[in-house]
């Protein structure tokens, strides 16, 4: 049950942060912005988002995964039917109309951090470590329904009843979660009233409330720590450029009208939903018959390498319809590797999961918090070719930095 509601909140994040990404076609004319001015309320989403992961992780550990994701839920939501008015909001009279936009995005990135470090968190506690890739790769496959769900219906409910209604809808729908999750969910199985604690989860991590302090030191002493958050920043860039501009790729580079453009949109991510999930499951076998850090390493490395060859070969083919099927190629294999980043989190310190799933999520914001700016601004000068060549470079780097990432030797001792 507790896989089923991440999976329900993963779906319900990703709406929330796609959606603009769509409505920018009627946004943008019908505020004034450019691209570029977009690409920067874009990017104030990220800069809160990857800011507030660290916080976000230890408050799961702290106060559990309960009450700090109800409420992240109702803070990012609000956040969400407060986008629709910025530019007639009190904001807009002192920060104008682009950095009232941007605060708000701000401010919902802050709500949202919380959501994947508590689910490390949550996984952890609920899961034995060799099922730890599969109920992550589950979790955050919700990704994939959320996004490939909103291009299209976001593109129709924009074109019958406005850009606005979009993200209140989507508000609603949040908040309604939020209800849901808070009947439903508890920290971990023994303190769950329909579960009786049983010998299956005594090896499981200590409940979140009952942990000791964060061992910082001994993170930053960890090679693999920081590899891993680096490598995870690659793979942030690239997904950045799905979740803000694939979509306008579609319609203003290939020629897609607004409708079809929203359609076709979604196929990256409903690759997503598939690879998600199955890339957890191989690396929790490979780790199995290998060992954690070969388990970990052949799907990390192997995924990036794969998804660099996808993208790059999406951004050079004069085909339109080829290239939406190997750049959603490329997209599969870049989520691929989600079970092995984030089970390796777990494998360093399955009792500090939710900080250092933070931390290297913070890496992978930082990431995407360029490439939402950075990505148009070389398509303006240089053409998509080179925007979409170069998030395939960083994907291949993201793949050769697995070399330095070793999950099974755990964190460096005090």
């Amino acid at each position: 049950m507790i896989l089923g509601l991440l999976f329900a909140i993963s779906v319900v994040t990703y709406i929330d942060r796609i959606n603009i990404s769509v409505t920018a076609r009627q946004m943008m004319p019908a505020l004034g912005l450019t691209e570029q001015e977009m690409g920067l309320v874009f990017s104030a989403f990220v800069v809160g988002y990857a800011l507030f992961q660290i916080p976000g992780g230890w408050l799961s550990d702290r106060w559990g995964i309960r009450v700090v994701l109800m409420i992240a839920l109702i803070w990012w939501s609000c956040f969400t039917a407060w986008t629709a008015t910025a530019a007639t909001s009190f904001l807009a009279g002192p920060l104008g109309v682009i950095g009232a936009l941007a605060l708000i995005r701000f401010l919902l990135g802050v709500g949202e951090a919380a959501a994947l470090p508590t689910f490390n968190r949550a996984v952890t506690d609920w899961l034995p470590p060799h099922e730890r890739g599969l109920g992550i790769g589950t979790a955050i496959g919700g990704i994939g329904i959320g996004a490939a769900l909103t291009p299209p219906l976001t593109a129709w409910i924009m074109v019958n009843y406005g850009w606005q209604s979009a993200f209140y809808l989507s508000a609603g729908l949040g908040l309604c979660l939020a209800v849901v999750w808070w009947c439903l969910a508890a920290d971990g199985p023994s303190s769950h009233r329909w579960l009786r604690l049983s010998d299956a989860t005594s090896s499981r991590a200590p409940t979140a409330t009952t942990q000791p302090s964060i061992p910082w030191a001994r993170m930053r002493r960890t090679p693999s720590v920081w590899w891993l958050m680096v490598s995870y920043g690659c793979l942030g860039y690239v997904a950045y450029v799905y979740m803000s501009w694939f979509y306008l790729y579609l319609v203003n580079e290939r020629g897609f009208s607004v409708l079809r453009g929203g359609l076709f949109a979604a196929s990256p991510f409903l690759t997503i939903l598939v690879s998600c999930p199955f890339g957890g499951w191989v690396t929790d076998r490979l780790s199995t018959r290998l060992g954690v850090t070969k388990g970990r390493q052949i799907v990390g490395a192997v995924g990036m390498s794969l998804a660099a060859i996808s993208i790059a070969f999406g951004a050079l083919v004069e085909s339109p319809y080829l290239a939406i099927a190997s750049l959603s190629l490329g997209a599969g294999w870049l989520y691929f590797t989600i079970g092995a980043y984030w089970s390796s989190t777990s494998d360093l310190s399955p009792t500090h999961a939710g900080s250092l799933s933070g931390l290297m999520n913070m890496g992978a914001n930082i990431g995407g918090a360029i490439s939402p700016t950075l990505t148009p601004w070389i398509a303006q000068h240089w053409g998509w070719s080179a925007s979409l060549s170069l998030a395939a470079f960083i994907a291949l780097l993201g793949g050769v930095l697995w070399v330095g990432i070793r999950p099974g030797d755990g964190l460096k001792p005090s």
